[in-house]
């Protein structure tokens, strides 16, 4: 059985005590509402990430997650996060490859293949982001667009490493723009992605791999969303900053 997976994103957004807060409604809600199956990930703003540890229950169903990190450990990089820090606030995951990191960043394939491998080296498990913009889906080139992502980035791991990676389909072009992506659109990718991950690392190591739909999942189609039978969770950005939301998707399963 995949690990099934809901992470919410919260970008930059939040102040402290909204954090604190926003973390303590989702902490209740999930301890009395969630199947106890699914694995919870919150991503909050780096210098809140330690804050709001301590309000998380011990039981281990909700972790914390970065939403990106430097590919070295330390050194004069001015305002970056490595992967230590990451991990010794408390943080067991991390985002990385996510679309608005690769635009308004920059971030190159090869840039984030390094910090996969400085995340894994700090024991650190990876959200990583695929997707593909607008005009690439409207020439029907997606297929080769994404897994060409995935390769760049991650086709170097070992098999052993590759068991701390969680992958996110990000369809760009189905991201506030009024455009909507079916739930057969999704599983299409994510049947292509696990298909490709099994061309490199075995079958047995893609059907282990949890694959995340980050397309606009809110509580009304997350539903439909999760019953594909290659679709094993979301990764949740405006809904994740909503306590009823994102349990609601949670719920979902």
């Amino acid at each position: 059985m995949r690990q099934k997976i809901v992470a919410g994103n919260w970008k930059m957004n939040k102040t402290l005590v909204e954090a604190q807060s926003l973390t303590s409604e989702i902490a209740n809600m999930v301890e009395d509402e969630a199947p106890s199956d699914v694995k919870v990930v919150i991503a909050p703003p780096a210098p809140f990430i330690y804050a709001v540890e301590n309000l998380i229950p011990e039981m281990g169903q909700i972790v914390l997650a970065g939403q990106n990190c430097h590919q070295e450990d330390a050194g004069a990089f001015t305002g970056e996060v490595s992967a230590p820090m990451l991990k010794s606030l408390g943080a067991q995951y991390v985002i990385l490859g996510h679309s608005e990191r690769r635009e308004h960043f920059s971030e190159t394939d090869e840039e984030l293949a390094k910090k996969t491998d400085n995340a894994l080296k700090n024991d650190l498990k990876v959200i990583f982001c695929c997707g593909e913009p607008l005009e690439i889906r409207e020439a029907d080139t997606q297929n080769e667009y994404v897994t060409k992502q995935l390769t760049n980035s991650l086709f170097h791991l070992t098999p052993e490493q590759f068991k701390n990676i969680v992958i996110a389909y990000e369809p760009i072009w189905a991201i506030g723009t009024g455009k909507t992506a079916s739930s057969q659109q999704a599983q299409d990718m994510h049947k292509t992605i696990r298909e490709h991950i099994a061309a490199k690392f075995g079958q047995d190591a893609a059907n282990k791999t949890s694959i995340l739909y980050g397309g606009s999942c809110k509580p009304d189609n997350a539903k439909e969303l999760f019953s594909q039978p290659d679709v094993d969770g979301g990764l949740i950005g405006g809904a994740s900053l909503k306590s009823r939301d994102f349990t609601d998707i949670i719920k979902s399963f």
